[in-house]
């Protein structure tokens, strides 16, 4: 079974396409077209995380493309696929030197310079032009920008993020 903690989220499929079984897939990071090891993509189906191997894929602008998943041969069964979220194994992401996906650090410890420990990322909010962290310490929620120039060290094995935080931020 896969964890939440082996993927990081990618895009969702949009709809399908066609009346072969391709969907639209809407995505923020093309590791799946950089890592040439693998060749499925996981989606979120009712909770549980499951691969689908990718028959074949385009691009359809710089966001957009258009897949073929094995299995998925008509438009009702790419019609079940529908908004559903879609991540990529974070072992495949460990592998290369640029990380291309603010989603990639969900599931590291956030430590600031200055402050010491500041939680766990959750989650990224990337609904606004300015991308944030949301890291969780117990009961407490900090938000706080993903800006390269804040980032210090990025431990992968230990996952671990070390920052530098300007004064004033956490207030």
């Amino acid at each position: 079974m896969i964890k939440k903690e082996e993927v990081f989220k990618i895009g969702i499929i949009n709809k399908p396409h066609g009346v072969k079984g391709e969907v639209s897939f809407t995505f923020t990071d093309d590791i799946f077209d950089r890592v040439e090891d693998c060749d499925y993509l996981v989606l979120l189906l009712d909770g549980i995380l499951v691969p689908f191997f990718i028959e074949e894929y385009r691009f359809r602008s710089d966001n957009v493309a258009l897949v073929k998943f094995e299995g998925i041969d008509s438009t009702e069964k790419a019609r079940t696929l529908t908004n559903v979220e879609v991540y990529y194994p974070v072992k495949f992401m460990d592998d290369q030197e640029e990380i291309s996906s603010w989603n990639y650090f969900i599931g590291f410890r956030v430590e600031d310079i200055h402050h010491g420990c500041l939680g766990t990322v959750v989650d990224v909010d990337d609904a606004t032009m300015n991308v944030l962290f949301v890291i969780e310490n117990g009961d407490e929620e900090v938000l706080l920008p993903a800006h390269e120039e804040f980032i210090l060290d990025i431990d992968r094995k230990k996952k671990i993020l070390k920052v530098d935080i300007p004064d004033g931020l956490l207030d």
